[in-house]
Parts: structure tokens; sequence; C-alpha cells
């Protein structure tokens, strides 16, 4: 029998990865706001959960399914910090309400958390059992959010950073890329540092949680620890364009609404061991990237 699994937010760049990697063991259901869903083997529905959240309560209750990922949040953390209101409401009321209705119809939660829940003052990289601290309203709303689906011990979080990949939503990679092919300047960060994560690896990991019936909170990044300088200069080098482009920036240069912590920097080695998975460095990762945009054969949701 196969598995019924939904994905909140199946448009998104975890979310549309996630059903690229999943086999014919499992029945996809995905919710799609903006961006349809032209897969076959999804079954999708169009809402917008900030003006109809009951359509996916009613949804959940209604499919049952076996595993609800939830990867819908605020991706301006700039914007949130201006918008407390609507951030209450995505972040926290509404996971608490997909939480509750998870557990009354016994499906598993996966929710994909951030590093922005650290103030970033540690010297290395944080561990799952390091105290946070948000800096910003982001930040405090995703540990709410955690709080809340931890409620359930069938749960999992997955507190995640710079999540890229060769695809349109791949933000940071796209705008490097772009910008160096036509000869733009980059400016880029020299003094926020992260672990930026492959979405492939994500996806693969999901698939190992649902096997596993893991449940718990755990770091799922990448192991090289660097800032957005130092990334955008491997990529430029990986797709021979010219690094000299990209300037060094501090983040105190550039108008920013909310806090950032200077260090986002996780450390997966715990999660890879329950797994039994490795999670990409730097230079593999964009290896990656560079052979999949080698391939002449595209599918419609990559760059």
């Amino acid at each position: 029998m196969s598995k019924k699994l939904l994905i909140i937010g199946g448009a998104s760049l975890v979310g549309s990865t996630i059903i690229d990697y999943a086999t014919n063991d499992y029945e996809i259901y995905a919710t799609e706001n903006v961006t349809p869903i032209n897969n076959p083997k999804v079954s999708s529905l169009q809402l917008d959960l900030l003006t109809n959240k009951t359509q996916i309560l009613d949804y959940i209750e209604k499919i049952k399914p076996s595993t609800v990922i939830h990867t819908v949040a605020f991706p301006n953390v700039d914007f949130c910090e201006s918008n407390h209101e609507l951030t209450d409401l995505l972040h926290v009321k509404i996971t608490e309400d997909i939480s509750e209705i998870c557990h009354k119809v016994n499906s598993k939660l996966i929710y994909f958390s951030t590093d922005a829940v650290f103030d970033g003052k540690k010297s290395g990289k944080y561990f799952e059992s390091d105290v946070p601290n948000p800096l910003s309203y982001y930040g405090k709303t995703k540990l709410k959010a955690e709080k809340i689906v931890l409620r359930n011990t069938n749960n999992l979080i997955l507190r995640t950073t710079v999540i890229y990949g060769w695809h349109t939503r791949s933000r940071f990679t796209n705008w490097v890329l772009s910008s160096l092919k036509n000869k733009k300047t980059v400016n880029a960060f020299v003094d926020q540092y992260n672990t930026p994560t492959l979405v492939d690896d994500l996806a693969r990991s999901v698939f190992k949680i649902i096997e596993n019936d893991l449940s718990g909170l755990f770091h799922a990044s990448g192991n090289s620890c660097l800032n957005r300088f130092e990334f955008a200069q491997k990529l430029a080098v990986q797709f021979s364009l010219d690094k000299n482009l990209i300037l060094p920036t501090k983040s105190s240069e550039i108008l920013q609404v909310a806090s950032r912590p200077k260090n986002g920097c996780l450390d997966s080695a715990n999660f890879g061991k329950k797994i039994d998975m490795k999670f990409n460095g730097i230079d593999s990762g964009i290896s990656h990237l560079f052979s999949l945009s080698n391939k002449s054969l595209t599918t419609s949701n990559k760059v």
C-alpha cells in the first residue's frame, strides 16, 4: 500500500524537490498558491493559507496523509519585522492549527525551521542542544512554531539554512549567476556566515525520516561554514565567470530592517548519523549544480 504524503507548499524550492525525489511508493498530495504544480504524479490543491486556513485543515482531515511536510513561511525576514500580525498568523497560528489536525488524524508533521532561532554569537557551529535566542521577529515566530510542533512527540523539526539548488526558487545562486553572466557586480556579505544546504540533500533526508519514523529536533544543513562572499566566489569559479565582479560587502553597509545572526552555521552531524547520510559541503554541492546546468533536458521547475 502506498504512503500518503502531503506537501504544504508543493511549488516551493523544498516542496517541489521533495516531489522530484518521491518514489512510486508514495501517493503525493500538495498545495499550491500562485505557481501551479505541473506534475502528473501529484494531486494538487490551490489555496492561500493566509486567507483560507480552514481549507487546508479540511483537506488534511479528508485525505488523512501518513506524513505532512510543512514548508510554507514568509521568505523575507525584513517583511516579517514590519508585519507582525501576518507573520504571527502564518508562522504560529496556522502552524498550530495544522499541527493539531495532524495529531487528530495521526499524521506525522515534518516542519522546516531556521538558523534564525539563534543570535549568532557562538564562535562555532550550532548544535541542537544550544539555547535559541532569536534576534528577528521571523526567528521569534519560527521558534514559537517549533515549540508548538514538538508538543506532539511524533513530529519532527528540521532547522536548515541558505537552501540552494538548480531551481527557479534558488534565490542567491540564481542572482549571483545571472548577475555575473550579465557582467554585473555582486555585493556579497563577508560578515554573515551560514552552512548552505543543497536542496537535494534535504529532499533525500525527508524520505529517510519517514522510512525510519524519526521524531524530534534536528539540524539539517551543508557541512561548510562560509560567508556569502566566499559562496559567490565559489559559484563564479565553478561556472567560469568573473569572480572580480563580486565585491566584499559588510551587512552594516546595507539597510536591513531585521537583525541577522552573524553566525548561522548549523552542525548536522547528529542528524546525518541518525539517517546514515552525509550532507554535501559547498564544493560538492556547487559541482552538483554545475552538472545539472550541463544537462540538456530540464523539467519545468528548473532554471
